[in-house]
């Protein structure tokens, strides 16, 4: 028997991991790290982050003792400062604000516990998944957290991808538009539309008009797996769209993306992939699972599976595009004939 991978102390490390994030979700729905982030840099007495925040005085030094050990605070004695560090993704204030994934996780949070349930009936806990959810301030949270979680890798496939000789792009399900505003900035002669779900416009026409390109950039409302696709385009981006969908629906959806190109158009497939011996990677697999407990039939997907889906919709030259993208996400593009 080989050496074991665990030592006591890591495992116990790792069973407690929903500890840490938990303690940041708080943090961020108290507003606890903005009302921190003052311009003059002073540390706050705890007292007063307490009534700013509208807390209970002990038990929020109690979430600063952790906060600090986490090395998001510092603290000497009753006095509390944001680092740097820590305000750049956890205050309201940054641009770079990630509070909003943070929240998304908090609201999907109850379905992960029941994890085990549905594994045993094949069968989503969550009544409805973010994007189906009419709760206005939930929703915003997920379409917020999409562009949290894709404004940096965005740039990674904008330069990944060669759009050059492309005139339009249609981004499917592309929420607050992350991606096809990453490529009009890169490609001045391109324009963009965002098919996807009529809530998530307000927050894209937000996102476009901040980035000043709100005159090339188009929504066309509709629900993908139902209403028509505008057409035609030279390039179609599905980015983390087909993980929502059972295997017959991401097959028909990529088939009904390939049939809006023009010949010689592109469709680029940005995933969370498995491999194909479904070993891992461990991202992927742990998303796969978040699909488990949040959507109907949804799942991650093996690089095989999305190459056949491709190759059924009649499209040629499948390939891998390399690019700098965190572990387990990749890009499959191919080219209609």
């Amino acid at each position: 028997m080989g050496e074991s991978k665990w030592d006591h102390r890591g495992f116990m490390e790792l069973t407690r991991g929903f500890w840490t994030l938990c303690a940041i979700q708080a943090g961020v729905e108290l507003g606890l790290f903005t009302a921190l982030d003052l311009s003059d840099g002073r540390r706050m007495p705890l007292a007063e982050l307490a009534r700013d925040i509208g807390s209970d005085e002990r038990a929020t030094g109690m979430l600063a003792t952790a906060l600090t050990g986490l090395g998001l605070l510092e603290r000497e004695g009753q006095e509390i400062a944001l680092p740097s560090e820590s305000a750049r993704f956890l205050s309201e204030k940054s641009p770079e604000y990630y509070g909003h994934m943070l929240l998304h996780q908090s609201h999907i949070m109850p379905a992960w516990i029941g994890l085990a349930q549905a594994v045993k009936t094949g069968r989503r806990v969550a009544s409805s998944s973010a994007a189906e959810s009419g709760d206005e301030k939930r929703r915003e949270d997920f379409l917020m957290a999409m562009y949290n979680g894709a404004r940096y890798q965005a740039e990674a496939v904008a330069e990944a991808l060669d759009l050059s000789s492309s005139r339009n792009l249609l981004d499917l399900g592309g929420g607050p538009g992350t991606y096809a505003a990453q490529f009009c900035l890169k490609y001045s002669g391109l324009s963009a539309v965002i098919f996807d779900l009529p809530g998530s416009a307000p927050v894209a026409k937000k996102v476009l008009a901040k980035l000043g390109i709100a005159d090339r950039v188009s929504f066309v409302a509709g629900d993908f797996n139902r209403d028509p696709l505008p057409k035609p385009f030279d390039a179609v981006l599905i980015s983390q769209v087909i993980h929502q969908e059972g295997p017959p629906g991401a097959a028909a959806l990529i088939a009904k993306a390939a049939d809006v190109l023009n010949p010689g158009g592109i469709l680029a497939i940005q995933e969370f992939f498995l491999n194909d011996d479904l070993t891992g990677p461990t991202v992927a697999g742990l998303f796969s699972l978040n699909m488990l407990v949040n959507t109907q039939a949804g799942q991650s997907y093996a690089y095989g599976q999305v190459r056949e889906f491709m190759a059924q919709a009649g499209l040629a030259d499948i390939k891998l595009q390399p690019a700098k993208l965190p572990p387990g996400s990749a890009i499959m593009v191919g080219t209609k004939v």
